[in-house]
């Protein structure tokens, strides 16, 4: 089994890679065109795509993590100029109730990059981290963190389950009570339909 946190080609971690059997080729060619657009001489800022691309394709990961037997929640970490770096599915699988996605990618990151280079980087995620996934990404030193479905809206679906007691506990006060500033943006009503799909029949 390949090292958690090996590097993949140039800068690419994928916890979902060694835990799917497959790997999905619509996720893979679409981050190979966002990091072409950086290293193809493009103006720089110019292979920056919006939120809403960054969160479609970290639902498409927490698609495959569900298929590959975790839980349907999917992270990735966008660097300064658009391109993807990390990826993450959750890996409940291997690791039970820490394998989160998040904290996954900012593990990684943390043991791949420095926190001056990071604090410009933002993680993108399919659902509003934790407090535990916060934290790490606070700790990490990632700048900014994008999410599509809210934390509450999450406890509507998964309720009691035991695998997935959510806590009413907000990103947003965890990223407050810290002594540094995490930009936020989330949650994307426009795409909770598209999210709650992999949710569905699920917990």
């Amino acid at each position: 089994r390949p090292n958690l946190y090996a590097t993949l080609r140039s800068h690419e971690f994928n916890a979902h890679d060694w835990t799917a059997p497959k790997r999905s080729k619509n996720i893979e060619s679409r981050r190979r065109a966002f990091t072409r657009a950086v290293t193809n001489g493009h103006p720089k800022g110019a292979a920056m795509r919006s939120d809403t691309e960054y969160l479609r394709l970290a639902v498409e990961i927490a698609t495959e993590s569900r298929a590959s037997g975790n839980h349907p929640f999917g992270a990735l970490l966008v660097g300064p100029e658009g391109d993807v770096l990390l990826s993450s599915g959750n890996t409940y699988a291997r690791d039970r109730g820490v394998g989160h996605a998040e904290a996954n990618v900012a593990r990684a990151a943390a043991q791949q990059y420095d926190p001056t280079f990071l604090e410009r980087c933002t993680l993108v995620t399919s659902v509003e981290p934790c407090c535990m996934c916060a934290g790490a990404c606070y700790w990490a030193g990632i700048g900014t963190v994008v999410y599509g479905l809210s934390e509450r809206r999450l406890a509507e679906l998964t309720a009691d389950n035991p695998e997935n007691l959510t806590l009413d506990l907000s990103c947003h006060q965890v990223f407050a009570a810290g002594r540094r500033h995490v930009a936020i943006r989330g949650p994307f009503p426009e795409l909770e339909e598209e999210i709650v799909n992999d949710h569905r029949d699920f917990w």
